[in-house]
């Protein structure tokens, strides 16, 4: 009966545990590094990064540390991670590719509608 309730218990903390890439969607990461972490504008690309880099930098970034005064806005998004997110956004960003297949920021246009500047 306890291995039954244990077993219960740990399937619900299992479903409802957040995955790593749902942290970095629902913190908006992906607004300015992009779904897949290649880097948007000024914003660096995080893709493909070596995680010991990666790691370090949000700790850096925790602890008020940052190298650019754009870096200033990430201090607040890296101190809501705790040390076991910390650790897996840092792996998460290392495995993170696009291939060539991934058109994400390819919009569709009509090119009979106007673009409202008559």
């Amino acid at each position: 009966m306890k291995k039954k309730i244990l077993l219960v218990l740990l399937s619900n903390l299992l479903l409802n545990a957040e995955t790593i890439s749902e942290v970095y969607l629902k913190n908006g990461c992906h607004g300015c590094h992009g779904l897949f972490g290649e880097g948007i504008g000024a914003s660096p690309r995080l893709q493909g990064r070596r995680e010991e880099v990666l790691l370090k930098r949000l700790k850096d970034l925790q602890n008020g540390k940052t190298r650019t005064a754009f870096g200033n806005v990430m201090i607040s998004f890296a101190k809501n991670l705790d040390r076991n997110q910390t650790a897996k956004m840092a792996k998460y960003l290392s495995t993170l590719k696009r291939t060539e297949q991934d058109e994400v920021y390819e919009l569709d246009y009509d090119d009979n509608a106007g673009d409202g500047s008559s």
